[in-house]
């Protein structure tokens, strides 16, 4: 078991490294990445971003839900407030699904899916949670409508077997 002991030293060969000086709060790469709280999907590993570079959203499954959406707006209202108004944070949202994931265990609890997604229970099945590449289809589908126009939003499926990524939707700009 990781101790804080072990996290406080391991922070301390980071701190000495430096990498976090200059910073900017909003991401240098434009890209928000939406994904799982599974410990081997980690976005910024599987992706290879550098720190700073994109903003990383994780839940469970790595949905859009109505949860995401309202953190979304109010990152929004940072980059507004931060830029004077301009809207020069994140430019492309990539939702990353990933093969294995727990939320297929799930689909046996249709009212927990319900709440989570904030839809009856009758609705959970147009979430496609036993599927990755429809799940994220459905979810790129949610923010191409719910961002401004003008977004990049793409799917991606990470094969937790193989490590490798798939785009399953191709970036394409939202309609807001």
């Amino acid at each position: 078991m990781l101790t804080t002991d072990e996290l406080a030293r391991r922070n301390a060969g980071f701190a000495d490294g430096g990498t976090f000086a200059g910073l900017k709060l909003l991401p240098s790469g434009g890209l928000t990445v939406i994904g799982c709280v599974d410990p081997r999907v980690d976005p910024s590993h599987v992706l290879g971003l550098e720190l700073g570079e994109a903003a990383v959203i994780r839940n469970v499954g790595g949905r859009v839900t109505p949860a995401t959406l309202r953190m979304l707006g109010m990152l929004a209202k940072v980059v507004e407030a931060r830029t004077g108004g301009s809207r020069t944070g994140a430019t492309h949202y990539a939702v990353l699904h990933h093969t294995d994931c727990g939320i297929t265990d799930l689909a046996a609890f249709p009212e927990l899916l319900g709440d989570y997604f904030e839809v009856p229970a009758g609705g959970v099945d147009a979430k496609a949670v036993t599927d990755p590449r429809a799940a994220v289809a459905v979810d790129v589908g949610v923010l191409r409508r719910e961002l401004p126009a003008g977004i990049l939003v793409s799917g991606l499926v990470y094969d937790v077997a193989t490590g490798t990524v798939e785009v399953v939707v191709p970036p394409e700009r939202g309609q807001g």
